[in-house]
């Protein structure tokens, strides 16, 4: 039987086709973010000095994994906690997945890379959270250098800066950006192998398990609450729709992400075979436009604030 292909994006996908076919929506087109003024996202100004900081902290020139990648994980989270620090202090919308990254990092994924007796492979296990975290501050550092940021990040610091859209659009795309597109090349730089499948799904469980962390650090900073997208979309009433009144539980929020990453997993792996790399590009991009766009259908359908 193959694996479950629900997923966080792709049970989106479903509910909008459940509920009626996402029309006129196309591919999604990431917004530029060239010449944007990057002091500031539908929040106070940052200051002049603060930019500068962000550009700093989320350089990753020194953030070689090397032989030992815990420490320079543990240091690139601290890095993250600072850079989410200014964004929340100034209520700017691009902390929105910052904050939710780095509750994660600190709730879930720290934790189990503290005990790497946890791991089948532990010298593996803080290289590809790394290469993933790396990803996400490489973008930052675009986004307030005046960078290249690439197209699915474009789409997301495009939504944080405009104003009429909900915070929990924002927050969402940045959640189909980095589950979506960049944990799949975090596990192709990882050089992830088959025989570290238990180690991966160890890590997306946990961080799956903790998706209130999320919920509660984002309605304290932002007065945005993610709560009832969560439970209505991903558990609960939304899954119910799917499968059936009264099977959909809190229990398979955990399956469901796991199902998405297997189709993840298997993209990563594929991004590092010749044979097959160009048609998981066309998959990884397939997936995160569908998870875009449904998105897009969902705010205009009223079911997102």
């Amino acid at each position: 039987m193959s694996a479950p292909r629900f997923t966080l994006v792709r049970m989106i996908v479903a509910l909008a086709v459940a509920g009626g076919a996402v029309t006129g929506t196309g591919a999604a087109v990431a917004t530029p973010t060239v010449g944007a003024d990057v002091s500031r996202a539908c929040g106070s100004p940052l200051s002049a000095s603060e930019v500068r900081r962000i550009v700093e902290l989320s350089d990753t020139a020194d953030a070689s994994p090397g032989t030992t990648a815990l420490p320079v994980l543990e240091r690139q989270v601290g890095r993250l906690w600072q850079i989410t620090d200014i964004l929340t202090a100034h209520r700017d919308r691009r902390g929105l997945f910052a904050l939710g990254l780095a509750a994660v990092e600190r709730d879930a994924v720290m934790p189990l890379q503290r005990q790497p007796s946890t791991f089948r492979n532990p010298p593996w296990a803080p290289v590809i959270s790394l290469r993933l975290l790396n990803r996400f501050l490489d973008a930052t550092h675009a986004e307030f250098s005046g960078g290249t940021v690439p197209p699915h990040w474009q789409r997301y610091f495009g939504l944080a800066r405009t104003c009429g859209i909900s915070g929990e659009r924002v927050a969402l795309s940045g959640y189909n950006a980095h589950i979506t597109v960049d944990l799949a090349y975090a596990t192709a730089d990882a050089r992830t192998t088959a025989d570290d499948a238990s180690d991966y799904f160890r890590l997306v469980d946990a961080i799956a398990a903790h998706g209130d962390s999320i919920v509660r650090e984002t309605d304290r900073a932002y007065h945005v609450d993610l709560g009832p997208t969560f439970r209505f979309y991903f558990f609960g009433e939304g899954l119910d729709r799917l499968v059936g009144a009264g099977k959909a539980t809190g229990p398979m929020l955990r399956a469901a992400d796991v199902g998405y990453n297997v189709l993840t997993f298997g993209n990563g792996l594929a991004l590092q075979d010749r044979r097959t790399h160009d048609a998981a590009v066309v998959d990884i991009d397939a997936l995160w436009n569908t998870g875009d766009a449904a998105l897009a259908a969902f705010e205009t359908w009223g079911a997102l604030r």
